[in-house]
This record gives C-alpha cells, sequence and structure tokens, in this order.
C-alpha cells in the first residue's frame, strides 16, 4: 500500500494516461520507465509556476481572478522567460481557468501538470474542518474521488494539460508510524475516469 502511495503524491498513473490533446503514456521496459507523448519519447524540463505580484502571497494574489488583460499581460511576461529557459511543462495548481492552460500552450508550447492538493492541507467534510485527513475512512475517500472526478470533467479536452498530480509533500501531513499510510484508496479499484484505455486508467 505504501506503493500506491508514492503513485498517488509523486506520480499520479503508471501505465497509460491521457491528456486532453495528446496521447501520453509512461512506457515501461527493460530500460526502465520514459514519458512519451504522441508516441514521441518526452523529457521534462519543468518547474513550479504560480504569479504572486509583489505585496501579496499565495492565499490573496487572487491572479486569475483578474481581467483578461491583466492576465495575459502576466503570463507573455513569465512564459517567454520560461521559453527562452527551455522550460516546457509547469506545475500549476487547481483554480486556473481552462483558457489559459491552452493558451500557454498553444502560444508558448509549455504543458501544464495540474496539482490537486487531495487533502493535504486538511478538508471540510459536512461543514465540518478537519485539519489532518483521514484517508481511511470511506466518507474522506467518497469525497476526494469526487473531488478528482469533478476536476477532470471540468478540464476534460483542454489542449496542454499534460498529467494530473494528486498530492503535495503529503508525507509531511501524514503520521508515517500509524495505520494511516496503509489506508490509502486503492489507485486502480477506486478511480473511475472518463475514457477509456487497454492499457490503464484514463484521464481525458
Amino acid at each position: 500500500m505504501k506503493n500506491i502511495l508514492l503513485l498517488l503524491l509523486l506520480f499520479p498513473f503508471t501505465s497509460s494516461v491521457f491528456a486532453q490533446t495528446a496521447r501520453v503514456s509512461v512506457v515501461t521496459n527493460s530500460d526502465g520507465q520514459k514519458l512519451v507523448v504522441d508516441g514521441k519519447d518526452f523529457m521534462i524540463n519543468g518547474m513550479n509556476w504560480d504569479y504572486i505580484p509583489i505585496g501579496t502571497n499565495t492565499v490573496n494574489a487572487g491572479f486569475w481572478e483578474k481581467s483578461d488583460d491583466v492576465i495575459k499581460a502576466g503570463l507573455d511576461a513569465e512564459m517567454s522567460l520560461l521559453k527562452n529557459m527551455n522550460v516546457n511543462v509547469i506545475r500549476q495548481y487547481t483554480g486556473v481557468p481552462a483558457k489559459w492552460i491552452k493558451y500557454i500552450y498553444e502560444n508558448y508550447g509549455i504543458y501544464t501538470m495540474l496539482n490537486h492538493s487531495f487533502g493535504r492541507y486538511g478538508l471540510t467534510l459536512d461543514g465540518v474542518w478537519t485539519p489532518v485527513t483521514h484517508y481511511d475512512e470511506p466518507r474522506t475517500q467518497k469525497f476526494l474521488m469526487d473531488e478528482v472526478t469533478t476536476l477532470v470533467e471540468e478540464y476534460k479536452n483542454t489542449p496542454g494539460l499534460l498529467l494530473y498530480l494528486l498530492g503535495n509533500e503529503n508525507n509531511y501531513g501524514l503520521f508515517w508510524q500509524g495505520a494511516e499510510t496503509e489506508d490509502f484508496p486503492d489507485d486502480q479499484g477506486r478511480i473511475n475516469f472518463i475514457g477509456e484505455s487497454r492499457e490503464g486508467p484514463c484521464i481525458s
């Protein structure tokens, strides 16, 4: 079960994954594993990216709430720099509108890996705040799976969406000596994504 935990948090799916306009696969052979996009080997030159103007922080920056002109100006300035650095993938957190994922990809050739916290910082169940997520609780499992399913449906068919990442350094929020790390929901058995794949789970 600890291996499943690592798959969920560090590399969300290990057989076949679909982006919105490109086929994305993790190919395993005698040499190891590699990422393949549209039949071509793909090396990620990536970085974590967020737009936080001076005087703001991750909580109150509200970048995606600005006007389209402001967002476009910010993206053009930032993405041109990243492109010059040969960055081809950025990790963004949920909340970025799909149209800006598409804009970044179509104008700068930079993919997005979309990060859902997957209960990393606690969650609210039935109006009650739970600071430490109990992944072994059926109600929590259903809540998280429903959230991820809604996320996938929301971003379906978004050009430039390469992968989903579930969690964010969740090992800092768990008790590794307890049973919590043994009771994550099963990756293959419980997650039902949209689309089909003969090779494995799919997130189209």
